[in-house]
């Protein structure tokens, strides 16, 4: 599966910046009140020691580690949903994304092109406020279009219409519909509708070079609420990602030795988009190829099969299994079948983190 978030935030909190840091990919840097007009988009490799232990054992032509496609939205501001700084063009940019990081400011400074000082919740208030003003007008328009269906008394335009008035009333009152315990069901009738309150936030807070931990005032402010409405955070310095990416392997890992920083802000980042959408990875390994696919965590064999092509989840027939660790033990898949430790599994195995699989398909 692919998984693509998009990085929201106000002007001027250090989004492009960080964007730029984190994919390497050139994205348009300046103290502006209105930034980029297009998204920018990388692609990013997601960090995994798994495949280098694979490849070590197993010699291959390639090996392709999953993705993550980070979509860089120009900075919103108050009002976006009615338009603003060509605000509607970018809200739906996030609407196509599984997940949104949202970037806060947590330091202050002359370099920053802002009157107003330093308050992470407010900023967050401010684009969540717009998220759902944009998802109340969606709603509003999906009401009015089951409505006249509801009225004939159709049991799905009923259904449907007292989900989205109940989705509705909670905009209105200012809940966060990501944090409500939808079913199921429910989940699938409002997900046409990509309702960006819905989405899984992870909060970056952009930290200064004193604050790597975000154990500042500022970071902690955003942790909580992280929190309380269950979402992930993980505090990043732009600056000092932005220094790393110019500099020699030997020479960026002596800095960030003496900074007492062990991955980069992207690993840390992409590690922490997985565990927010609850994804997790397996493996496929043989002479042409060594991949790593995405999954979601609780998924059985056959969904894990369709990943790879959406057919091979209705032809699946059985998988053979071996864990990394397997492979780090015996040294070969010959040897590991040899010492009983390949397994078949069915259609109702449950895929664990780090499996290697070979899926067999029918026609």
């Amino acid at each position: 599966m692919s998984v693509s978030c998009g990085i929201v935030g106000l002007p001027n909190v250090g989004k492009s910046t960080l964007f730029n840091a984190l994919t390497a990919a050139g994205a348009q840097e300046g103290n502006f009140p209105f930034c980029t007009i297009d998204p920018n988009v990388a692609v990013a490799a997601v960090p995994d020691s798994s495949l280098e232990t694979i490849h070590r054992f197993i010699q291959t032509d390639k090996v392709i580690p999953a993705s993550v496609k980070i979509v860089d939205i120009a900075g919103l501001i108050a009002g976006a949903s009615k338009g603003e700084g060509l605000g509607n063009k970018f809200l739906s940019n996030i609407r196509e994304t599984d997940a949104i990081m949202h970037v806060v400011r947590c330091f202050g400074g002359s370099k920053v092109v802002r009157e107003e000082p330093v308050d992470p919740l407010k900023d967050i208030e401010v684009i969540e406020l717009e998220l759902a003003l944009a998802d109340l007008d969606t709603v509003d328009r999906a009401i009015e279009r089951v409505s006249k269906k509801a009225r004939s008394g159709d049991k799905d335009s009923l259904e449907q219409k007292e989900l989205f008035e109940r989705a509705k009333a909670m905009l209105e009152n200012g809940d966060l519909l990501r944090a409500h315990d939808w079913t199921d069901r429910e989940r699938l009738l409002l997900k046409p509708m990509c309702l960006m309150s819905t989405k899984r936030m992870l909060y970056v807070a952009n930290v200064t070079d004193e604050d790597l931990d975000g154990s500042s005032e500022y970071a902690q402010a955003v942790a909580a609420r992280a929190e309380a409405t269950g979402s992930e955070w993980i505090p990043i310095c732009g600056d000092i990602e932005s220094e790393l990416r110019n500099m020699e392997d030997e020479e960026r890992d002596l800095f960030m030795a003496d900074l007492g920083i062990e991955s980069l802000g992207l690993d840390r980042l992409i590690q922490a988009t997985y565990k927010l959408l609850g994804l997790q990875a397996y493996y496929t390994a043989g002479e042409k190829e060594i991949r790593a696919w995405t999954t979601p965590t609780g998924s059985k064999a056959p969904e894990a099969a369709g990943v790879i092509h959406t057919d091979f989840e209705k032809a699946f027939i059985r998988a053979e299994v071996y864990a990394v660790e397997d492979l780090v033990e015996y040294g070969s898949e010959t040897a590991i079948r040899a010492a009983g430790k390949l397994r078949t599994e069915g259609r109702d195995y449950v895929m664990r983190k780090g499996d290697v699989c070979n899926f067999l398909i029918g026609k």
